[in-house]
């Protein structure tokens, strides 16, 4: 007998479905796995064959969410903090957001992006300082720093040819 009871899944039988929807980080698939009562010992010894075989890679989990976020116009530092929150090294966040700037095609201007993430939000500047402190506010929230956000309300409603 395998040791389970009928209709009992394996902590391999649970992480393999997650991952069949989406990327997931090693952190989450613990926390996941172990929601549904999978032991920490059982849960380490899957997850460490699941990154053996490929299936889970923390890698690839940054480098998925690191687009995904871009897409969704979310600057550096919230996407960072994100990541950190989700269990990915430190290490493999810079890594994964230095490689997404150096791209050949399309990598990653954090200032042209907050200038299109500002400029997709609000029609302009704001005419009192109170309307540009939104703005301000809207681009941190973002997760954009303080230089890419003064470069984005100055220049978010420029004549796009004259950007480059």
């Amino acid at each position: 007998m395998s040791g389970k009871a009928p209709g009992e899944s394996t902590p391999r039988d649970d992480a393999i479905r997650l991952l069949a929807r989406r990327e997931y980080s090693r952190a989450e698939l613990t926390n996941r796995l172990s929601a549904k009562g999978h032991v920490p010992d059982a849960i380490a010894e899957c997850l460490d064959a699941l990154v053996e075989q490929g299936l889970q890679s923390d890698a690839r989990f940054t480098e998925s969410f690191l687009r995904s976020r871009i897409l969704r116009g979310q600057g550096p530092l919230k996407i960072h903090q994100e990541l950190s929150r989700r269990g990915i090294e430190r290490e493999l966040i810079r890594t994964a957001l230095a490689e997404a700037q150096r791209e050949e095609q399309g990598g990653a201007d954090w200032f042209v992006l907050a200038c299109e993430t500002l400029a997709r939000r609000f029609s302009g500047p704001g005419d009192t300082p109170r309307e540009r402190a939104r703005r301000e506010r809207f681009l941190a929230g973002r997760g954009f720093d303080f230089d890419q956000v003064r470069h984005a309300l100055a220049h978010a409603w420029d004549d796009p040819s004259a950007q480059e």
